[in-house]
């Protein structure tokens, strides 16, 4: 009689341990769904920042601060020279307005001439790889 109590409270020991472990057990299964829009917008963005930061061409930059003044500072250029494009360029912890995309010295000194009567503080830069 004491073997079958041993055996049965051993019986339900082991069916206790064996549902627990069934019980507690987790499967993962993660669906990611993402709009290809959005790895089309990365690829053109990638583009874009290595045309930016890449190519070999001298840049101007005419100010550097926060981004409220330095969105304000590209439009007022935008609007006083149409022919020259502008870009705003953060580099922690100030954005940067980088104007032009000369491919000589002579086109950018040139140019610089004009633009530090509007903006003095101009700078003359050659953007790094």
């Amino acid at each position: 009689m004491r073997n079958l109590a041993n055996h049965k409270s051993l019986f339900f020991l082991l069916i206790t341990v064996i549902s627990s472990v069934n019980c507690f057990s987790q499967e993962s299964k993660n669906i990611l769904s993402q709009d290809i829009k959005i790895e089309q917008l990365l690829k053109e963005k990638r583009k874009l920042n290595q045309s930016i930061s890449t190519n070999e061409s001298y840049k101007i930059q005419i100010f550097y601060g926060n981004s409220a003044e330095s969105k304000k500072k590209l439009q007022e250029f935008k609007k006083e020279f149409k022919e020259i494009e502008g870009t705003i360029v953060y580099t922690n912890p100030n954005f940067k307005v980088w104007v032009g995309n000369f491919e000589t010295r002579l086109e950018v000194e040139k140019a610089m001439l004009e633009i530090k009567k509007k903006y003095p503080t101009a700078l003359l830069i050659k953007p790094s790889k």
